[in-house]
């Protein structure tokens, strides 16, 4: 009698021409169809997310093969080892709006799941070595851009440097974390900038 092997399931990127079947045969529908209904809404809270973790790994070059981990503990591993957190806002949202959106970020210590590993975190703690905030900066909804990286600005700050800003605080608005001095930069800028600030920590020790 053989056993069903639970072990995680390899996944391997798509090219958007797999058929969708019946009886092994195509129905003439295919996966980019699906990818189309299902993830055209880039401004909206919840794809406009991953959007922001795809620039950003695309920025330090950790995206070009592979799949995203759902479930990981951190959104973003560089091939170096880095482990990063990419969390978004946007003045402007799909659905109709009476004023622009406050920025402001999701930054709650959690019990992490180290898809590596396959072990969950016994402690509530962020996660990763440094965070990136990513603001979708348009407030025209005539113009707004989510693949234009010019349309975003990026914060970076050191996990270490935000635990001591802001202790086990869930949520952090934009003015508030400015204030704790994180570093600016844009698209092109930002693998250099997350390196200096991880190297500002390590030489911090």
């Amino acid at each position: 009698m053989s056993q069903n092997n639970l072990d995680a399931l390899a996944v391997t990127p798509k090219t958007g021409d797999e058929p969708f079947t019946q009886q092994g045969r195509a129905i003439g529908a295919n996966l980019r169809g699906f990818w189309s209904w299902a993830c055209s809404d880039l401004v909206g809270n919840a794809m406009r997310g991953v959007l922001a973790e795809y620039i950003v790994g695309l920025a330090l070059g950790c995206v070009g093969s592979g799949t995203r981990l759902e479930w990981d503990a951190t959104d973003l591993r560089t091939g170096e080892g880095l482990r990063v957190e990419v969390k978004s806002s946007a003045y402007l949202q799909s659905w109709k709006q009476e004023r622009l959106s406050a920025i402001s970020f999701d930054i709650r210590p959690a019990l992490g799941w180290d898809a590596t590993t396959n072990t969950n975190a016994t402690e509530r703690a962020r996660q990763a070595d440094v965070y990136v905030f990513c603001v979708l900066t348009s407030t025209d909804k005539a113009a707004v851009d989510p693949l234009d990286v010019d349309q975003w600005d990026f914060y970076v700050m050191s996990t270490n440097r935000l635990n001591a800003a802001v202790g086990e605080q869930k949520t952090i608005a934009l003015g508030s974390l400015l204030r704790h001095t994180p570093a600016k930069c844009s698209f092109a800028e930002l693998a250099a900038c997350i390196e200096a600030e991880v190297n500002r920590e390590q030489a911090h020790g």
